[in-house]
């Protein structure tokens, strides 16, 4: 018998990666923000971070230093122009990726856009025991990683297993 868990609320940064976008017009940001409150998640911080390398970077670290986020879910800048750098920035910083989120998203994906998801460099994984989830800059990326796998693997309750209930793991050595 599958015993209910209490729901555990998490803390969830948003980061919208983009030169051209600002809270008027970040649909994306908008997207996963509304997400998250509509799954009973809380909003740590939602920003607009230019496409440079070490602002990215910045924003991510400082977050992390507070201790108060648990994920941060970045927006823009996965794909193959020269200003797409969110991975660049992002790599280095992980202590381990989640390729399987990668896999996942393109599956997904290719049931919208076909062939048209190789351009996407959607990655994830684990730094300084928090999740950090890069995602493509459209809304219906965001609406696809949300709705198709983090609300399920932030969900404490989803089985047979997910990220929430390996949280306090993450540390171990």
């Amino acid at each position: 018998m599958n015993k209910r868990m209490k729901f555990i609320s998490l803390n969830i940064g948003i980061i919208t990666i983009s030169d051209t976008r600002s809270e008027e017009n970040d649909k994306s940001g908008k997207v996963l923000y509304d997400a998250i409150i509509d799954s009973k998640h809380n909003v740590f911080n939602k920003i607009i971070v230019p496409d440079n390398i070490d602002q990215i970077r910045e924003c991510i670290i400082s977050w992390i230093k507070t201790n108060n986020v648990d994920v941060i879910i970045s927006t823009g800048g996965t794909g193959l122009t020269g200003k797409d750098i969110t991975p660049e920035a992002v790599e280095p910083l992980l202590e381990k990726k989640i390729d399987g989120f990668s896999s996942l998203f393109h599956q997904i994906s290719s049931k919208k856009i076909g062939t048209s998801t190789i351009q996407s460099r959607a990655l994830a994984g684990i730094c300084n025991n928090v999740f950090i989830f890069c995602i493509p800059g459209s809304p219906s990326a965001c609406s696809d990683a949300w709705n198709e796998i983090l609300k399920y693997q932030l969900d404490i309750n989803h089985k047979p297993c997910n990220l929430v209930e390996i949280m306090p793991r993450l540390s171990e050595t």
